[in-house]
């Protein structure tokens, strides 16, 4: 059994091999032409010299450290948290992306099932890949559990896996492709397109370095896809499912370790004859998150390029926080823009720069040197602002202008005590009480007493003459009632 998954491999290769043979040989005959081959190894290192001297973009940044002349076609360098571009070499040429359009595929796959569920193989998605593709010789009506297929994908770069994961996610690989070009939309792509879930050549199969910078930004903020990302080798077990027992490798020597490099994060390989050599990987150092997108190289120069970029990112760029160089924007002197104080004096501004918002500088620069721009356009909870950073139009950061969140300060007064159960002696602990605010808010309330005892006093005197009035009425009806005090006289003409 543990050779049944490469026997079946060469059993489908060996087919596929002979029809299409018997097809050339029977339907072809002597109109049968052959392409022109790929190019030789010596013209292949020729073109890749000669791509060395194309232009790189972020060299024309005046100031901007020089980054260094690579073979490939097209590559770039960004941080993974922030989206700043340290490095780009025609990063929005559209070129093939070969196996690392998976990247897409297993966020798709993460986005939209569970680990445990059970993935099935269907005949389309076994025998559609071609010849030369990367497998792992699963059969038609085989099924694995997800996670195993995320594995299979990328780890062993499994084109069969690929197509399955497609067919459940989305019941058909055409429907999954409109996925992966909706999501690639929602990442922010441009130029990119998908047709399928592996990545095998079709003419209208593209994308760019920066587009799939971007797609990987997507795939390393999940912490699983990550893992299983910079796995190096793994092992499928034989279930009911699927009988096979063998082990597959990763092809990515930054993973694997025999190109060593510190802080590799995980990544993906691709080749086709037409996208050439392909190259995503992470790796994190001094506090920055890289991502490297190599396309269209030739191997194995694609890993030495991805190190030749992030040693050039590590050493040339650091992190620098906003709140603790920022003056442009600061709150801090304006009394309006502070919170309301306690009896000790505890004041905090209603606005403020989040303090964990930071920029990737070149390392021969100084903040001051950075161009900024405030927008107030913003949806996110509890933001005011966002202010976007530049040097001399590159973008390298953001900040944002945040509303102060409340929090209960506590006190404790009590003397420390030391292990041996002796309080310790401590200078004592000095109480600043903010005396404007106490006066403030004595003079409120003093205020509202008084306006309080005068209401009342007006209350009460209203009702005073009310009651007055009242009893002059009653007893003047009573007297009328009653009759007259005297007696009849020549008093009766007049009326009291």
């Amino acid at each position: 059994m543990y050779y049944n998954a490469h026997y079946n491999r060469f059993k489908r290769i060996g087919c596929g091999i002979l029809s299409a043979f018997l097809f050339l040989f029977v339907f072809l005959g002597d109109s049968f032409s052959v392409h022109a081959a790929p190019a030789s190894t010596e013209e292949a290192l020729a073109d890749a010299e000669e791509r060395k001297s194309l232009p790189i973009q972020t060299n024309q940044i005046e100031n901007w450290p020089a980054g260094p002349a690579i073979g490939a076609q097209s590559a770039v360098l960004i941080d993974a948290n922030t989206g700043v571009i340290l490095y780009a070499k025609n990063m929005d040429e559209k070129l093939y992306p070969a196996s690392t359009t998976k990247l897409m595929t297993c966020i798709l796959a993460a986005e939209n099932s569970t680990l445990n569920e059970m993935v099935t193989f269907s005949h389309d998605a076994v025998f559609s890949i071609g010849l030369g593709g990367s497998n792992i010789g699963i059969d038609e009506n085989q099924a694995m559990p997800m996670e195993e297929c995320l594995y299979g994908i990328l780890v062993a770069s499994a084109n069969e896996v690929a197509n399955a994961v497609g067919e459940h996610i989305a019941g058909t690989m055409d429907d999954f492709a409109e996925l992966m070009n909706k999501k690639a939309a929602e990442l922010g792509c441009k130029n990119t397109h998908f047709v399928n879930a592996h990545g095998l050549h079709d003419d209208n199969h593209y994308t760019t370095a920066y587009d799939l910078a971007l797609i990987a930004r997507e795939f390393f903020q999940n912490e699983l896809l990550s893992k299983i990302g910079n796995t190096s080798s793994h092992h499928f077990e034989p279930t009911d499912k699927q009988p096979d027992d063998f082990i597959e490798r990763n092809k990515h020597r930054l993973i694997t370790g025999e190109i060593p490099y510190d802080g590799i994060k995980g990544g993906k390989t691709g080749y086709t004859d037409d996208a050439r050599q392909t190259l995503v990987t992470c790796a994190e150092q001094n506090g920055m998150k890289l991502i490297c997108v190599i396309m269209k190289e030739e191997s194995p120069e694609q890993f030495y390029d991805t190190v030749k970029l992030f040693d050039y990112g590590f050493t040339n760029f650091s992190v620098v926080n906003v709140a603790e160089n920022e003056t442009n924007y600061s709150i801090r002197n304006s009394n309006f823009f502070h919170t309301s104080s306690d009896v000790f004096g505890n004041s905090s501004p209603i606005l403020s720069l989040n303090q964990d918002s930071y920029l990737i500088m070149p390392k021969t620069i100084v903040f001051d040197e950075l161009d900024s721009e405030i927008s107030y356009d913003t949806d996110e909870e509890n933001e005011v602002a966002v202010i976007n950073y530049y040097y001399h139009g590159a973008y390298v950061g953001t900040a944002t202008v945040d509303l102060a969140q409340e929090t209960s300060a506590t006190y404790d007064f009590t003397e420390p005590v030391s292990e041996d159960g002796v309080e310790e002696e401590t200078e004592p602990n000095v109480i600043i009480v903010n005396i404007k605010i106490i006066l403030a808010i004595i003079l409120a309330i003093a205020a509202l007493l008084i306006a309080f005892f005068v209401i009342r006093s007006i209350i009460d005197h209203h009702n005073f003459l009310y009651n007055r009035r009242t009893i002059k009425r009653r007893k003047f009806r009573k007297r009328r009632k009653d009759g007259p005090r005297f007696p009849s006289s020549g008093f009766d003409d007049f009326n009291f």
